[in-house]
């Protein structure tokens, strides 16, 4: 008899193990309680100082609000559940490992290229104080799909004649990934360098045992970033939902899409997969490097010479381009909430009009502000979500959101083809952002991302384009119809979104 996929995984393996020592926790908590009556008091008050730390926490309301009602709720066994799993930083040991690396890069992290202060911008200079200069001197191209992008991957990825640096979230064998991990190889051959790191967890259901040594074997060199094990561990909450291909320092790549044969339509699984993705050339690519360099070096440790990976090591500068680009990352790492206050940063500037795509839409009281009053001060707002989802209990979360912003005037539409993984902004027809960041927790919170913005103008009309052909191919979805989906489960669902 055929053994079903599932019970062969990584994923399943580690699930059951995590469940059994979940039941063993129970149990022996159980056992220890009749021994010693008396902890169950210990175990409350412990409770009731881990809510006053809360409420006097400087933490996003909405999380402090969805662990005090839990705690609340299980006196007994909620401060010590918040004290395991609820602090939302990376574990100390992955923390040490990568601000070593940014305090090691921060004098060259942004070049003398850079062309912030020539804008009255405070986003650029809040990001600039971050590390991520912004540059001209960059050519763009957007694609409306992956299997767009897929193709310009390739042919880069052939002519490349020094190194390539990938990161992804997913990596999943298929065309996509066997075509590349061959042309890597390929590479490797004629002598370039590859770099390969993927999150170990984002892969984990598709990747057998010790796949790492498959890559390596190669001659690819290999990093599975924050590697799943079968324990109860807070690290595990941290992952890298970066995507980033860098060729020679002067070619990088960013967007939605993985390594996986779903993102450019090979497989079908929810439908039509509507993905989006960007190409940069030039000065702007430094960015982009100096992120994957991080990460690689709080691994490997290399002593690496970061003037071999400038943009024009190999290459002549790129002729100066009509507006700026600025690629950046966001990092549970510190208390900044970068890819929110990019986003928020947008909205609140805006004076005509803001459009959005973003697969989940879970957001906390203040975005919500924020999108309410640029809608009353006459702001024109559109959302495009997913029509077909991919996590169902999120799309409901999602869902949720619309009768409280429609009624405010601000449009949400549904993707009818399928599911929509595009994370995107524009304001004004004259400043757009694209990458990885999704409009949720996790990516505002708890994950590693990143994301370009740009005013390039011919860019923007792609953007702009790509924007109104998604719209004609979604639903609007009205405020009566709205209304079924701010039942009681949503309820409890939005009350604890923000530990989804």
């Amino acid at each position: 008899m055929k053994v079903p996929k599932i019970f062969l995984s990584r994923l399943f393996d580690y699930g059951l193990l995590m469940i059994l020592q979940l039941i063993w926790l129970f149990l022996a908590y159980s056992q220890i309680l009749e021994v010693v009556s008396w902890l169950n008091y210990v175990l409350e008050i412990l409770s009731i100082f881990v809510v006053l730390w809360l409420v006097n926490k400087d933490e996003n309301p909405s999380y402090k609000i969805s662990w005090i009602i839990l705690i609340l709720v299980f006196p007994v066994l909620g401060g010590p559940l918040y004290l395991l799993i609820g602090n939302k930083r990376p574990s100390r040991f992955l923390r040490r490992r990568l601000e070593k690396e940014q305090v090691a890069i921060k004098d060259i992290a942004v070049m003398n290229h850079d062309i912030s202060d020539r804008y009255r911008n405070d986003g650029l200079t809040y990001l600039k104080h971050l590390g991520f200069g912004t540059y001209e001197n960059t050519k763009t191209k957007y694609y409306t799909l992956g299997e767009y992008c897929y193709v310009d991957l390739l042919r880069d990825i052939k002519n490349a004649k020094h190194y390539i640096l990938m990161e992804y979230f997913i990596i999943c064998p298929g065309l996509m990934l066997d075509t590349i991990l061959d042309l890597l190889k390929q590479k490797v051959d004629e002598g370039v360098k590859v770099r390969f790191m993927y999150d170990d967890f984002g892969s984990v259901s598709y990747l057998p045992f010790n796949y790492i040594k498959q890559i390596e074997a190669l001659g690819i060199e290999c990093v599975a970033f924050n590697p799943f094990k079968p324990v109860l561990s807070l690290a595990m909450n941290n992952r890298d939902h970066k995507k980033i291909c860098v060729i020679d320092g002067y070619i990088g790549y960013s967007g939605g899409f993985n390594l996986a044969d779903e993102y450019i339509n090979a497989k079908q699984r929810f439908g039509h997969w509507k993905d989006t993705g960007i190409r940069l050339e030039g000065d702007g690519v430094w960015n982009l490097t100096t992120m994957f360099l991080t990460t690689w070096n709080a691994y490997k440790h290399e002593d690496l010479n970061y003037d071999d990976f400038k943009p024009n090591k190999y290459h002549p500068p790129i002729d100066n381009q009509e507006g700026f680009v600025v690629a950046y990352g966001d990092s549970p790492l510190d208390e900044e909430r970068t890819g929110e206050n990019i986003y928020a940063n947008l909205i609140n500037q805006a004076q005509e009009e803001i459009l959005i795509m973003t697969p989940y839409f879970i957001i906390d009281d203040t975005m919500m502000k924020d999108l309410i009053i640029a809608s009353r001060k006459g702001v024109s707002i559109k959302i495009i979500t997913p029509g077909i989802p991919d996590k169902k209990t999120v799309y409901r979360v999602t869902r949720s959101y619309y009768y409280s912003l429609i009624k405010e005037g601000i449009e949400f539409y549904e993707y009818q083809p399928g599911f929509l993984h595009a994370k995107m902004v524009i304001c004004d027809k004259r400043i757009a952002t694209v990458g990885t960041i999704n409009f949720d927790y996790r990516s505002f919170y708890l994950h590693f991302e990143c994301n370009v913005m740009l005013t390039q103008p011919e860019t923007i009309k792609e953007i702009l384009a790509d924007f109104d052909e998604t719209l004609s191919l979604s639903k609007k979805i009205s405020q009566d119809y709205s209304r079924r989906f701010k039942g009681f489960f949503e309820a409890v669902l939005r009350l604890f979104a923000p530990l989804l």
